[in-house]
C-alpha cells in the first residue's frame, strides 16, 4: 500500500510559450513534492503557484509550450508513502479503496469511491453483483486498518 500511486494534480493545458502547465490540485499544497510521476517518467517540479482553474507549475523536464500541451490529460502522482503521517482517526481517501466493507458479521463488498460534496466524506460501496449504494464516513463507518465496519442502518 506504500508504493500504491496517489494522483496529486492532472495536467488539464499548457500555460505560456515557456513549457509552463495548468494543473488540476487534487491536494492543498503541491509545493511539498519536489517530483511527480506520470507513469515511468518523472517531473521535477521548480515552481508552482495558484492559477485561474487550479494552479501553474513549471517542471524541469517541459521547456516549450508543445511539450506542454502533448501532456494534456496526465495524471501527476507521487507514491503512498511520499504523504505527511496522519494523525489519530485520519485516514486518505486512497487508503479507504480497496477495502472489504462489514455490517454485523456480513460481508457488504468493497469500498470503491470516497465522495466529498461538502457535507462530509461518503463511501462507496459496490457489492458482489455489482449494485452500488454510499453510506456517509462520519455516521457510519469505522475504519480499520484493514476493512470498514458499517453500521447496518445504512445498509440498502
Amino acid at each position: 500500500m506504500h508504493d500504491r500511486p496517489v494522483t496529486l494534480a492532472a495536467i488539464i493545458g499548457a500555460h505560456g510559450i515557456k513549457g509552463e502547465v495548468r494543473l488540476k490540485l487534487f491536494t492543498d499544497d503541491l509545493a511539498p513534492y519536489t517530483t511527480l510521476h506520470a507513469g515511468d517518467r518523472a517531473f521535477t517540479l521548480k515552481s508552482v503557484r495558484p492559477g485561474s482553474n487550479g494552479a501553474v507549475a513549471r517542471f524541469a523536464e517541459i521547456a516549450d509550450r508543445d511539450q506542454a500541451e502533448a501532456l494534456r490529460g496526465v495524471a501527476l502522482t507521487v507514491p503512498r508513502s511520499a504523504l505527511p503521517p496522519l494523525g489519530e482517526g485520519e485516514y486518505y481517501h486512497v487508503d479507504l479503496i480497496g477495502l472489504p466493507c462489514v455490517a454485523d458479521g456480513v460481508d457488504l463488498g468493497t469500498a470503491v469511491a470516497v465522495e466529498n460534496f461538502g457535507a462530509g466524506d461518503i463511501v462507496e460501496i459496490e457489492r458482489p453483483g455489482g449494485k452500488r449504494f454510499m453510506v456517509p464516513v462520519a455516521a457510519a463507518v469505522t475504519v480499520e486498518p484493514d476493512r470498514l465496519l458499517i453500521d447496518p442502518a445504512f445498509v440498502e
